[in-house]
Parts: structure tokens; sequence; C-alpha cells
């Protein structure tokens, strides 16, 4: 390295979106490394570790970013993140699903894994940057404050997932891909000759590949999760579920509970051990509180803001009136009523491609 270039810490998952990120960052100058996170132990295939699944940070996985760290001529590297992952991801997903609560565990990892444990890795190797593969933009205000826009691509946008994202962090962060589509990065591997310009994008949660949260958690904690009832929102029992944790809000498929209509989860009571099922039209909720709060543009709200807001990744905005109703929490009124707003996940804002912020979601109020 010549020691001229500015230098970054490239997170590489082995699949094409961290691959084309490292393409351009050389291509733009940078004077780049190539990290793999290693969050996961055991062998791929062994024990706790399927080698199946549309998941990612598997040892295929890490061979694939090491050929092309190789083949842009970086110097790569696999740190062992197990323990840090175990307790900041893992740890937190388990005790979320026992609280009753449904966690998105792909934002913790990006709040305390890739742009804060990375990061300080790659201070230790003289990079003061950490680049990935998020389809997502970095910008600044006229004041100089630090901006979250979504990707260009609608498609494929991920500031959901990143709005946690401090000021600190997004002044250390390159997304070279927010300008692009998933055909273009295609395109540019395969321009490039990168081994993985078709490689399947993952889709799984990396810890549980084969979507079997409840399976995972007994696995993971050897804890038993007893049994308890269904009931109806008058509580008459319906009947009897196999573990709380095996049930999410809005959940209709495998309930085995006979009934003259669809059925639902509403909502599940760890206090007594029973999940609440209800028709669909009971579902909707217009309020939510959330906690976790971290703004974008500004530090805090100083009165009812009009935006719109997801409450799950993959939703379209809705318009709502926020109000920041205490130093760390938000009270989120939408428009319309939202289906299934499940305690654990978060609430995003936006205005426009500028994502404003967002909290984690800890109460809801129905219609």
């Amino acid at each position: 390295m010549s020691g001229s270039e500015p230098r970054a810490l490239v997170a590489m998952s082995g699949g094409v979106d961290s691959s084309v990120a490292a393409l351009l960052m050389k291509k733009d100058g940078w004077d780049c490394i190539g990290a793999t996170m290693k969050l996961w132990p055991g062998r791929p295939g062994g024990e706790g570790e399927p080698a199946e699944g549309r998941t990612c940070c598997t040892a295929d996985d890490a061979a694939d970013a090491r050929s092309v760290a190789v083949r842009l001529g970086m110097p790569y590297y696999v740190f062992n993140m197990t323990g840090e992952f175990d307790r900041q991801v893992i740890g937190r997903f388990v005790r979320a699903y026992e609280a009753g609560d449904t966690p998105n565990p792909c934002i913790d990892c990006n709040r305390y894994m890739k742009f804060s444990q990375l990061l300080e890795k790659g201070r230790t190797l003289g990079c003061d940057t950490v680049a990935t593969g998020h389809y997502a933009r970095i910008g600044r205000s006229a004041g100089g404050r630090w901006l979250l826009r979504k990707g260009v691509s609608q498609e494929k946008d991920q500031s959901y997932v990143l709005y946690m994202l401090s000021q600190e962090q997004l002044a250390h962060t390159r997304f070279p891909l927010g300008d692009l589509t998933k055909a273009q990065v295609r395109a540019l591997a395969e321009e490039n000759g990168l081994l993985n310009a078709h490689k399947r994008d993952s889709q799984d949660i990396c810890f549980v590949p084969d979507g079997d949260y409840a399976a995972f958690i007994r696995r993971y904690t050897g804890k038993d999760y007893p049994p308890g009832d269904f009931v109806d929102e008058r509580g008459t029992v319906l009947g009897r579920h196999n573990g709380m944790i095996g049930y999410t809000v809005g959940q209709r498929r495998g309930l085995g509970v006979a009934a003259d209509r669809p059925l639902y989860v509403r909502a599940k009571r760890v206090e007594d051990n029973t999940v609440v099922l209800a028709g669909n039209e009971r579902l909707f909720s217009r309020r939510l509180l959330a906690r976790n709060v971290n703004l974008i543009p500004f530090d805090a709200l100083d009165g009812p803001l009009r935006c719109k807001a997801r409450v799950r990744y993959k939703q379209t905005e809705q318009p709502a009136i926020v109000t920041q109703t205490g130093l760390d929490e938000l009270e989120v009124v939408f428009d319309e009523p939202q289906r299934a707003i499940t305690t654990g996940q978060a609430v995003v804002l936006y205005d426009g491609d500028l994502v404003l912020g967002g909290a984690t979601i800890c109460e809801t109020e129905d219609m």
C-alpha cells in the first residue's frame, strides 16, 4: 500500500453486492482492505450451521470474498467476531422473542457489528472508513450534518435497516452501490470478471437459515418453552399453542385451530403464556410508541412532524404525524390504520428519500 490514498475496510460477505462495492472503491482511488466477519462458530454443515439455505457468512462465502479480494489486488482478512455477535445480535434476538416481541436482527448486526466493531477492526489496520454493499446513500446538509437517503433502486433500498447509524458512523461509512440497480451491479461484476456476478442473494437470517426461529431458540437456550392456550379477545379458550416463541402478530398459518373464519395472532401475553387470536379486522392500529430513538438530520423534534413511516422492511411508507414524547420516545399516529404493527420491529421515518431516523416499537394502540 502506498499510504497516499484514503484507506477503507470493505465488508465482504462473498456476495456480488459487497464485491462490486470493493471494485468501485478501488476505482474511486481508495486503498482497500477486504474483510469478512466470522459470526457463527463451527464448520459449514456442522452442528448448528447448515450448509444449505439462502444465507450468508459460510466458509464458501468467505472463499468467494477472498477470491474477489485477490483479483482486485486487496489484502484480505477474516475477523473472528463470534463472541460479540453472540452477545450483541443472537442474545438480543432470543431475549426479544422470550419477551413476546419480534425483533429484526439485521438492524442489530448493522448497529453493533458492521458499523461499530468492524470500523474498530479497520482502524487497527489504518482504515478510517468502512464500505459495504448496502443500497443506500450518504450525504451532508448545508449545515454539515451527515444525512442518510434511500438507495436509488426502490426495489433494493436498504435504508430501513440503517436508520440507527449515528453521525460518527455516517462520517466514516461509504455505500458505493447507492446510485445503482441490482442489474447494473451484476453487469459491473461480469464486466470485471468477478466469479460471483450471478450468485443468488442471501435471504434468510444468517443464523437461522431454515427460518424456524422457535427451533433455533430452543437449541440455543436449551430451554423448554411450555405450551399454553390460544384464546379469543373475551378469554374463551380456542386451542393450545406449542410455545409462545413460535408465533408473531399477524400470523395465520400453523395455528392448528378450527374456526368458522380465518383467525390471526393479535397479541402475545407473556404474563399468562396465552396467544390471543382474532379476525383480520382486529389487527389494525393507528398509534404506536417507540423507544431507543435515533434521529439523523437533527438531534430532537421540536414539535409534531408530518412525514411518512414504515413499520416493517418492505412496507410502503405511510403518512403519519410523529411527536417526540420524551428524551427517548416517539409517538407515531398514522393517517390510516396499519395492519399488524409488531413490538420489537422498527418504525422508520422518511421525508421523501431522506431518512429522518427511527426507533423500536414498544407499544401499539387499538383502533
